[in-house]
């Protein structure tokens, strides 16, 4: 699998999953941009998932990975910056869609809608996924007009 350099941001109710995705993240060898929260502390989560989507849409980064309690938040969040193809996943096969059919750029998680253990196989598999192209590549082209 290629090394990607990735931003990951979430809000309190995301923060546990977001420290294990950034533990695995590192020993597979990638580069991880945090951009916050630090802590389990109430917060606001725009604040932490704009930085992570304005920096795969400038290129600072090749992939965001955002994290909620529900994820909903923060795909909308991250979806209102032009160039972002946020997906909310719950499980490996829209992690999978996501990827080869509309070349997210972005994935979504929640802390309280799916376990840890889903969570981490969800990044690894979005991750590993290519964009298929082809027919869909007409429609990704539609997105930003």
């Amino acid at each position: 699998m290629k090394n990607f350099t990735i931003a990951i941001g979430s809000d309190h109710a995301g923060y546990t999953y977001k420290e294990k995705i950034k533990a695995m993240l590192l020993a597979d060898g990638h580069t991880v941009k945090d951009c916050g929260t630090t802590s389990e502390a109430p917060c606001d989560y725009p604040d932490f998932i704009r930085p992570v989507a304005e920096a795969v849409a400038r290129g600072e980064v090749e992939r965001g990975i955002v994290l909620g309690g529900s994820g909903n938040g923060e795909a909308i969040v991250a979806n209102r910056v032009k160039g972002v193809r946020c997906g909310l996943c719950w499980n490996e096969q829209v992690a999978i869609w996501n990827r080869s059919h509309n070349d997210g750029n972005c994935l979504s998680l929640g802390q309280r809608t799916v376990s840890e253990e889903e969570a981490l196989k969800i990044v690894k598999v979005w991750l590993s996924t290519d964009f298929e192209g082809g027919r869909h590549l007409a429609r990704i082209q539609k997105i930003d007009v």
